[in-house]
Parts: structure tokens; C-alpha cells; sequence
């Protein structure tokens, strides 16, 4: 029997096969034989407002005010964000703001310091 590749969202270890496809049962998430070979190689690229390629663990800047919601605070321009974490959301960053606490931004908000 072969080694059947993780799910590529949760990365379980219990992955079927169903067909041409293969299925995670503890996500449902389905993908094809062929995305399952090419593997990293289509990894998404994270990109600044400036078209910096940005990576985990960068420093970044924000590029305009950007106000929060659910609340009366604003992340002025110019605030540095270190030591990011880049995720696949509709939010591309993780991050800690001092004074804000985590919050998640958009990668066409800031630029690469």
C-alpha cells in the first residue's frame, strides 16, 4: 500500500483516496492527484504594498491610518509590527501591536522595513 499525502489544510495523516481525488475526512477538504505532485512548488507568495516578497519573522510598517473595528483605535501610519507571521486568511498577517495587542493585516497595508 502506498503513502497517501496529508491534507494540505489541516494536514491530517488520514487522508482516502476517491478516484482521481483525495479526501480528508476530519476537514472534508478534497484536492486533486495532481496538486498533491506539485506540492510546494504553487506555495503562495506574500507580497508587500511595494511588491517585497515578505516572509515569517519580517519587520513591516503600515502605509496609512488604519482604524480597528469594534473599537476607537487607530494604528497610525508609520507604526513598525515585528516579527510577523504570514497566514493564509483573508487577513495575510498575524501580529502583535504594542498597545493593541494581536491583531491580523492585510499585506497591501504595509511595506518591508
Amino acid at each position: 500500500m502506498s503513502a497517501l499525502p496529508p491534507c494540505p489544510k489541516c494536514h491530517s495523516e488520514f487522508t482516502y483516496e476517491d478516484g482521481s481525488t483525495f479526501v480528508c475526512p476530519e476537514c472534508a477538504h478534497e484536492w486533486s492527484a495532481q496538486a498533491a505532485e506539485a506540492g510546494d512548488a504553487a506555495a503562495r507568495v506574500y507580497r508587500d504594498s511595494a511588491g517585497n516578497i515578505l516572509q515569517d519573522g519580517d519587520t513591516v510598517t503600515v502605509i496609512k491610518d488604519l482604524k480597528l473595528k469594534g473599537s476607537s483605535g487607530v494604528v497610525k501610519m508609520g507604526t513598525k509590527v515585528k516579527n510577523i507571521r504570514l497566514v493564509d486568511s483573508d487577513h495575510d498577517i498575524d501580529c502583535k501591536i504594542d498597545g493593541f495587542g494581536a491583531m491580523s493585516l492585510k499585506t497591501e497595508f504595509v511595506k518591508k522595513a
